[in-house]
């Protein structure tokens, strides 16, 4: 930990980093005495909260790997990471415990945090839910009448689930780091995070931390001694205001966030002073060029974007002046990065060429996928790895993303991807949000399916979309079908749940996807 002392600032409550530090190695005792031992798992099923940080660092303090858990996931979501990863224990928040109590492995001590009012009114649960059962191991009672660790220390490890390109989630469990990997990693996170330590930083956390880059960027800012603001649910005026009173500085968003922030209105955005940002950066997914434009016109060219993967780490980088340069573009190979495209056989090819990414960061530490050696292999040639991404590099180096291997549509021998479809769509007037994908097609073996969230108020139909596209879009791009739905499933971050939607169609043709 640095010598700058930080914060995290939930609702009301504050947690200072010298709390945090002794909370999590009275954790660290609790768990050893619950028998877990180096390179054993504790899992978190947990929203953004203290008990996140905690659990994870005092996890780390005994060299047993924390496994984030999404915390929408069923009981039968959740019990397969849990048997998957082998946890020895879980945190979960109140609220959250009978939505997985059905999926809880024998055998696992099972530890319950109070679900905090902030969170309760983000999501409007009722008081009785938020409240630790009488019969629960309660986790604030349960630290509290631990010692502080003594013993040696190592440092802290992640294992989290990735879907991948295909099937179950697999746990990317991380190799224990040199030095030298360590200060690899330290140096990319300065880079594409912009937190140092003395400088003082304050962020707005408004991702869950059970995804990779808000998880990383989460610690990063309590390492760096910053001052960290958990949103507890993403609201584009709440963070606004949280700018303009607590003056931020830093924030990492994705571009849905984005979306949602340009659809306030002129007025409601003209209220806000967000001088006070530095450095913003997001990733995720692919951002729109005119969406990008749109924020570097408002809030000013402090707008940075990574590329890279669980797996992989950050191997791009651009700034605001690289993205009005190069619209599109996700960025060039950070210092020590390695990028490649190569075609199914495994080819290399040539700027403008779509195929698979495959990259590296030279010394970044390896991994592999817990249990499944030979998943790991087949990610990998010639010691690059690719995490599902299809795209292709520029003659200057510039990557730019087509969309998942696994999303690619191919209608009557032509490839299409949904993404460039999603980006141009998320753009028209009353459109919230969209989710484009292939459904079976008798004649051209797979057709274009658009599902669209309207904005509250906006009139649409399906033939005014396909003339809003027309301009933009070839013809074949043009979705056959189109639904409108005012409650697409979506993750904290609003990236749409696409997987469930598509896969109605394919088991409703006999198909599995």
């Amino acid at each position: 930990m640095t010598s700058h002392t930080g914060t995290i600032i939930s609702g009301t409550r504050e947690l200072r980093q010298e709390e945090l530090v002794a909370r999590a190695a009275r954790v660290a005792t609790g768990l050893r005495r619950l028998g877990i031992r180096e390179d054993d798992s504790i899992a978190l099923v947990l929203r953004n909260d203290f008990p996140f940080f905690e659990a994870t660092i005092g996890a780390g303090l005994i060299g047993a790997y924390a496994v984030p858990i999404n915390w929408h996931f069923t009981a039968d979501e959740a019990g397969y990471i849990l048997r998957d990863s082998n946890a020895k224990a879980v945190v979960v928040h109140a609220d959250l415990l009978p939505q997985i109590a059905d999926g809880l492995p024998r055998g696992i001590s099972v530890l319950v945090a109070p679900t905090p009012p902030e969170i309760s009114d983000a999501y409007g649960i009722a008081p009785e839910l938020c409240r630790v059962p009488p019969d629960a191991i309660d986790w604030t009672a349960w630290f509290a009448q631990q010692s502080a660790w003594e013993g040696p220390t190592r440092p802290g490890l992640s294992m989290i689930y990735t879907s991948g390109t295909t099937g179950r989630p697999k746990g990317v469990r991380r190799e224990r780091a040199t030095p030298a990997m360590q200060q690899v990693r330290a140096q990319m996170l300065a880079l594409v995070f912009e937190l140092r330590p003395g400088a003082r930083s304050r962020t707005v956390l408004t991702g869950p931390m059970y995804h990779a880059g808000p998880n990383s960027y989460a610690f990063a800012a309590v390492h760096a001694g910053a001052r960290v603001f958990l949103q507890p649910r993403f609201d584009a005026e709440e963070l606004l205001r949280l700018i303009e009173r607590e003056h931020i500085t830093h924030l990492h968003l994705v571009p849905t966030m984005f979306v949602r922030l340009l659809q306030l209105p002129q007025e409601v955005r003209r209220q806000y002073d967000v001088s006070s940002l530095q450095f913003v950066v997001h990733a995720a997914a692919p951002c729109p060029p005119s969406v990008k434009r749109q924020m570097i016109d408002w809030w000013g060219p402090i707008i940075n974007e990574y590329y890279g993967g669980t797996e992989s780490g950050a191997v791009v980088f651009h700034t605001s002046i690289e993205a009005l340069q190069k619209p599109g573009t996700v960025g060039r190979a950070v210092e020590g990065a390695t990028i490649k495209i190569l075609d199914i056989d495994g080819r290399e090819l040539g700027p403008h060429q779509v195929g698979d990414i495959y990259m590296r960061v030279a010394g970044y530490s390896d991994f592999t996928y817990h249990g499944l050696e030979d998943e790991r292999r087949k990610v990998e040639r010639d010691g690059l790895i690719t995490c599902g991404d299809m795209g292709y590099l520029d003659e200057d180096g510039y990557l730019f993303l087509c969309d998942r291997r696994r999303d690619m549509v191919i209608s009557g021998g032509v490839n299409i991807y949904p993404a460039e479809i999603e980006a141009v769509l998320v753009t028209m007037p009353g459109v919230r949000d969209c989710a484009v994908f292939g459904i079976p097609d008798a004649e051209y073996g797979e057709a274009l399916c658009a599902y669209v969230e309207p904005q509250d108020g906006a009139t649409l139909s399906a033939e005014g979309i396909r003339a809003f596209l027309r301009p933009h879009l070839a013809r074949y791009k043009i979705p056959k079908l189109i639904e409108f739905s005012h409650g697409l499933p979506r993750e904290d971050t609003g990236k749409v749940f696409k997987r469930g939607l598509r896969a109605q169609y394919w088991e409703a043709a006999g198909r599995q996807i």
